[in-house]
């Protein structure tokens, strides 16, 4: 058995020793021209991303606004083909959870618009997009309704979901752009640690699922 490894190991070693061969002599073959390309490729990369930036900073991007009615909407939505709408009403603790995590992500996501909506001075938007539970989240991809997160149920259950939790799922609707992993949520592994911590503890800690503390648009 230790020769066998000791083999394999050894394949891997010179596998890799191959591949940093192969892309020392590639960069030895790089001559000025070749350098003064890619560093001017990538130059011209940065202005371009920093020219985007500042268009969407003058849009209204990077703030978490409130939209004050319907023909507020749809100006907003010619400007932007990404938007992030938060469906809420006064007085819902979790719509305040919500507005903490959107206020972060919004500058952390300048290519996306980031707007809460009142449902009582929605009416229109509410019926039309079939919102029936507070808080829900609309991810608009180019003017069409891409996708919709209805209480918290997606989001771990729970209210002390985190910020990257939140980001993991909107990510889903291609609504912002994401550079983490989409296959794994980033709350499982702290959830995972906490139940090796302690096994009488559930991993949904003070969860209150969406039919019992969502609320529907109603209630008081």
């Amino acid at each position: 058995m230790e020769n066998v490894l000791e083999k394999q190991l050894l394949k891997v070693a010179e596998t890799i020793e191959q591949k940093i061969d192969q892309e020392i002599q590639r960069l030895d073959e790089l001559d000025m021209d070749s350098i003064e390309n890619i560093r001017e490729h990538r130059l011209q990369q940065m202005k371009k991303m920093i020219k985007m930036k500042e268009e969407w900073v003058a849009k209204g991007h990077g703030e978490y606004e409130e939209l004050s009615d319907e023909k507020n909407f749809f100006e907003k939505s010619k400007l932007s083909p990404n938007m992030i709408l938060h469906f809420y009403k006064d007085g819902s603790t979790r719509c305040k959870i919500v507005d903490h995590h959107l206020q972060i992500l919004c500058k952390q996501h300048l290519e996306t618009r980031f707007c809460k909506l009142n449902v009582l001075r929605f009416p229109f938007l509410t019926e039309r997009m079939k919102i029936k539970v507070i808080p829900t989240i609309v991810s608009i991809v180019d003017s069409i309704s891409k996708d919709f997160i209805v209480g918290f149920t997606e989001l771990g259950n729970c209210d002390d979901f985190s910020t990257e939790m939140l980001e993991w799922r909107l990510a889903q609707s291609q609504v912002i752009d994401y550079k983490g992993d989409l296959l794994n949520p980033p709350d499982v592994t702290k959830s995972n640690r906490t139940a090796m911590i302690d096994k009488k503890k559930t991993i949904r800690g003070g969860l209150i699922g969406e039919d019992s503390d969502s609320d529907g648009l109603n209630s008081d």
